[in-house]
Formats: C-alpha cells, structure tokens, sequence
C-alpha cells in the first residue's frame, strides 16, 4: 500500500546498548524498502514513542501503520499497554488506521528458529 508504513515496535530501555539491534533492524529495513516505509518506536522509556510515529506518519500522509510488536508472546504490554497505546494515538489521530500485528515471537518461522538454536545447543 503506498501510503503505509512499518512500525517496530520495542519496548524500550534506557540503555544504548540494549535498543541497539532495533535500531539496526530498522536500518537493514528501511535500506532495503525505503526510508518512508519503516520506524522504530518505543513503548516507554526514550523516543520515538508510538505517538511520535503516529504523529509523524499524519503529517507526512501515511494513513496506514501496521504495528509489529517484537514481544516474543502476547503478554500483559501486547494485550493491554500496546493496544492502550493504539486507542489514544487513534484518537489523536482519527484519519490514521493502525494496525496491530500478532508479536514477532508468535510467527511461525521465529518459533522454528527458536527450535532449531535450542537443538544446537541441545546437540551433545
């Protein structure tokens, strides 16, 4: 869709050192697709927050987000904080649709990867 736009979502922390593989993700991604396609938000602790992306996103005319948590499972942030999230920016931001994505942890080929590194290591 040509006026959409990635969004991987992590949860934040105010370590560098720890934000560091999502923000190289983000710029292996945004190489690869173009830099108006991908962001990388936070849900707490340092910026950009999901309301930051939302905001930029209607400014620059991307009325499509689709939200890709990298949780591994659906816990309490991904079935509560992030939704809440949604709802506030959506309604900031009414002519913005955001989509939530299953978390990454919940696709089939990082389960399988998973498995294949724990058989690794599990290999005497």
């Amino acid at each position: 869709m040509k006026d959409s736009r990635l969004v991987i979502f992590a949860h934040g922390s105010q370590d560098s050192r720890w934000r560091l593989p999502f923000e190289e993700l983000t710029a292996s991604l945004t190489e690869r697709h173009g830099a108006d396609k991908v962001r990388l938000a936070y849900m707490e602790f340092v910026h950009p927050t999901l309301a930051d992306v939302v905001r930029e996103a209607a400014r620059d005319g991307k009325l499509h987000l689709r939200v890709l948590p990298l949780f591994l499972a659906a816990g309490a942030h991904v079935a509560d904080d992030i939704p809440r999230q949604i709802a506030d920016a959506q309604g900031d931001f009414p002519d913005v649709k955001i989509e939530l994505l299953k978390p990454i942890g919940e696709h089939p080929r990082v389960k399988e990867l998973f498995r294949e590194i724990a058989c690794d290591y599990a290999q005497d």
